[in-house]
C-alpha cells in the first residue's frame, strides 16, 4: 500500500463506519474534516497506537481517557487504512501487549485487553518503539506509517529512546506524541526536546511530533486533537519523499 494523496474519497466508507461503529460516525467526519484541511484528504497510511500502561496510568484507564484516544484514533484511521483496524501496542517496563482495536469491536476494547495484562511498570519507550518497527517491517507495507504515541511521562532510558527515533528516521514512520498529565510536568522535557535532534547529523528527517493533551484529555475538543495528530504529517511526508524514505 503506498499513499496516493489524490486516491479520492476516505479509505473506509461513511456508510460502512455507520453500519459497522456507529458511535464513531461523529469522530470520523471530525478526522475527515482534519485531514482535508492539511492536505491529507484521499491520502494512504498506516496508522499505529502506542499506549502507556505505566503505574501512574492507572487513572487514564479508570477514567476512558485510554478507550476514548483509541477510538478517536480508530475514527481517523478508517480515512488513512481499509482494514478497519489499528495496530496497538502497550508498553511499561517492557512491551505488555500488541494487538489490535478493530472497527466492529471497539467499544470497550481497552477494558477487555488491559484485564488481561499484568503488573503496572515503568516507561520504556524503545522497547515500544522497538514493537512497533517489527510489527511494519513483518507487515511487508511500504506505505508512510502514522504512529500516535501516548504516555504521560519520560521514558526511563533517555538514550535509548534517543537512539529508536534516529534509527526509526530511516524508515517511513512518523512518530506523533501525545502526553497525558501536567502540563508544566519535566517529565515531558524529553519529547519536547525531539526537535532538537539534528538533522541530518543524527536522523535524516524530523520524524517526530509533541503535543499535551492536559490533565483530562476527553477535555480536548476532537477537532483539536485531530489537527495535532496530524498537524506535522504532511511536512514530514513532504521532507521523507524527498530523502527516498516514503516512494
Amino acid at each position: 500500500m503506498a499513499v496516493r494523496p489524490t486516491a479520492g474519497g476516505p479509505a473506509i466508507s461513511l456508510r460502512k463506519v455507520e453500519e459497522t461503529a456507529p458511535a464513531l460516525v461523529s469522530l470520523y467526519k471530525s478526522a475527515g474534516t482534519s485531514l482535508d484541511r492539511h492536505g491529507l484528504g484521499g491520502g494512504r497510511a498506516a496508522v499505529y497506537l502506542v499506549l502507556d500502561y505505566s503505574g501512574s496510568m492507572r487513572d487514564y484507564y479508570k477514567d476512558g481517557s485510554v478507550q476514548a484516544l483509541a477510538d478517536r484514533v480508530l475514527g481517523l484511521s478508517a480515512h488513512l487504512d481499509d482494514d478497519g483496524r489499528v495496530p496497538t501496542v502497550f508498553f511499561s517496563t517492557d512491551v505488555d501487549a500488541v494487538t489490535d482495536i478493530a472497527l466492529e469491536d471497539h467499544h470497550g476494547r481497552v477494558d477487555r485487553i488491559v484485564a488481561g495484562l499484568g503488573h503496572m511498570g515503568k516507561t520504556s519507550y524503545h522497547l515500544a518503539m522497538d514493537a512497533v518497527i517489527d510489527h511494519y517491517l513483518d507487515s511487508g507495507s511500504t506505505a508512510p506509517a502514522l504512529v500516535v504515541f501516548q504516555t504521560d511521562g519520560g521514558p526511563i532510558n533517555r538514550l535509548a529512546a534517543e537512539r529508536y527515533v534516529c534509527k526509526a528516521a530511516k524508515l517511513p514512520l512518523f512518530w506523533q506524541f501525545i502526553g497525558f498529565g501536567n502540563t508544566h510536568s519535566k517529565q515531558f522535557d524529553f519529547l519536547r526536546r525531539l526537535d532538537e535532534l539534528a538533522v541530518p547529523a543524527k536522523r535524516p528527517v524530523d520524524n517526530t511530533g509533541f503535543f499535551h493533551a492536559g490533565l483530562d484529555p476527553r477535555q480536548v475538543s476532537d477537532a483539536e486533537l485531530y489537527n495535532r495528530l496530524v498537524g506535522e504529517f504532511p511536512h514530514w511526508l513532504a521532507a521523507a519523499r524527498a530523502q527516498g524514505i516514503v516512494r
